[in-house]
């Protein structure tokens, strides 16, 4: 039957056979012989007629045959051996994987050893600067709480807190994602020192230590106090200075306290011990601002003597540096080797530790006021550093604070951007992550009042560091 559909190459002729079944298998139906063999005829030639393809030569279809027999024929050993060879595979890639892995890991390592070997040497300067943009208005936030100016704030070692203090002797602990105030210790009034928990004088200074365990803040009354950070508990209470005490600092990853005071006096204390340990003299006139990192040293501004000190503690020595017209006013380290200084008469400094003079100074940083011919410089009231980077800001009372580029191995400084802030600019901290700059602001300078600006908010300000990269990773959906 199957005969009848097969065409054979190169014959187109009719097989008489053929014919002749075709013929029977008519004759057969014409005469209704049985339903059975109909439709079996029937199901045969559907399966034929179903084919429109030529069937395979007998050489390909002996080939597929012996190829699907050599795939259910294969033995147990070759089997095993054809496993064994895809589990080495896998293996060889997974140690591949693996030595990458490795080798980035290494490359990562490197990298930090050779980050921790720079910032020992005072070196580390990472180029961040650039990636900064101007933030928008509507994103900066006002916390309010103290009733007088803010003299000066630090933040928590994890960026989660903000502790401030005013001229109205309080202190506040705030949370910088909600802007709440978790604790307050409030200012007592002068002649109750003998019963009030807290200060009863201008709180000028404060510091934190780097686990975020102590708290400690100066006043006029020339008390520093020693707190408890998580509770705003208080512990004790240091003595010893004459006169105010005006800067203070833990030295980092230890609990070691340097004071500074208009005394001209630099202490340093043991705070785990509750102890004294030895007082630094040198300054000719008030200290009016210190900091610290974690070499056994600090570094001071001392007034109107026009100088900055580096003490170092365990030499017994200091090494002197001039350079500003004014008084210096205020100081922050931007590497073990390097800080930055501004004065009162407008100019902000960048030195190094291996220089006498400053590596570059900008006059006159936030412009001039008064009348024509009687223009006054703004006083530089505040700074603060990005640490390790090239980044640093400074501010004033002219309605603004300001950020800095320092370029490659600090010897110029260069103007960012400004961020509009209405009065004293009186204390200024980057976080550690440099995502947010806090400003403490007042209506009044912090050491006196000889301006007052009424429109201006006593309050801390919370400013949000954009940063193009991020803003390009967010983009992207990285």
């Amino acid at each position: 039957m199957s005969s009848l559909f097969i065409k054979k190459k190169g014959n187109t002729k009719p097989d008489k056979k053929a014919e002749s079944g075709a013929g029977t298998k008519r004759k057969a139906s014409a005469n209704g012989e049985g339903k059975g063999r109909t439709k079996k005829m029937t199901a045969r030639h559907n399966e034929e007629i179903s084919s429109d393809s030529e069937p395979e030569s007998p050489a390909v279809e002996k080939k597929v045959t012996f190829q699907e027999d050599e795939e259910i024929e294969e033995t147990a050993q070759e089997k095993k051996l054809r496993l064994a060879k895809l589990y080495l595979e896998q293996l060889r890639e997974e140690e591949e994987e693996k030595a990458e892995e490795e080798d980035f890991e290494k490359d990562l390592i490197a990298g930090r050893l050779q980050e921790d070997v720079l910032e020992q040497r005072g070196k580390l300067q990472r180029f961040v600067a650039k990636d900064y943009q101007p933030p928008d208005i509507a994103d900066i936030r006002l916390l309010r709480g103290h009733q007088l100016p803010i003299t000066c704030l630090v933040i928590s070692p994890d960026d989660k807190q903000v502790f401030s203090a005013a001229k109205d002797c309080s202190i506040i602990k705030w949370e910088v994602e909600s802007g709440k105030k978790l604790h307050t210790i409030p200012g007592g009034r002068k002649g109750t020192e003998d019963r009030h928990v807290g200060h009863t004088a201008h709180i000028l200074c404060m510091a934190i230590s780097s686990d975020g365990k102590y708290l400690a803040t100066g006043d006029r009354n020339k008390l520093i106090m020693i707190w408890e950070a998580a509770p705003c508990k208080h512990l004790y209470t240091f003595t010893g200075h004459r006169d105010a005490v005006s800067g203070l600092s833990f030295r980092k990853g230890t609990h070691q306290l340097y004071s500074a005071s208009h005394d001209r006096s630099i202490k340093v204390w043991n705070v785990d011990e509750n102890a004294y340990v030895e007082t630094l003299f040198g300054h000719q006139d008030v200290i009016t601002g210190l900091d610290s990192l974690s070499r056994e040293r600090c570094v001071t501004t001392g007034g109107r003597d026009r100088t900055v000190r580096v003490w170092k503690i365990a030499e017994e020595s200091q090494l002197v540096f001039n350079g500003h017209e004014g008084s210096i006013d205020c100081i922050q380290l931007i590497n073990e080797e390097h800080m930055v200084t501004g004065a009162d008469d407008g100019s902000i400094a960048v030195w190094s530790v291996g220089k006498k003079k400053p590596l570059v100074t900008v006059k006159q940083a936030h412009g001039c006021h008064g009348d024509g011919g009687l223009e006054q410089p703004y006083w530089i009231s505040s700074v603060a550093a990005l640490q390790n980077s090239d980044t640093v800001a400074s501010g004033s009372n002219d309605s603004k604070v300001q950020l800095w580029k320092c370029g490659e191995g600090f010897r110029n400084l260069q103007p960012l951007f400004s961020i509009p802030l209405t009065g004293f600019v009186n204390s200024l901290k980057f976080s550690n992550s440099g995502n947010f700059l806090v400003a403490g602001v007042g209506q009044e300078h912090r050491l006196g009042r000889w301006w007052r600006i009424k429109e201006a908010k006593n309050g801390l300000y919370i400013i949000p560091l954009k940063k193009q990269n991020s803003e390009q990773d967010l983009t992207s959906g990285k």
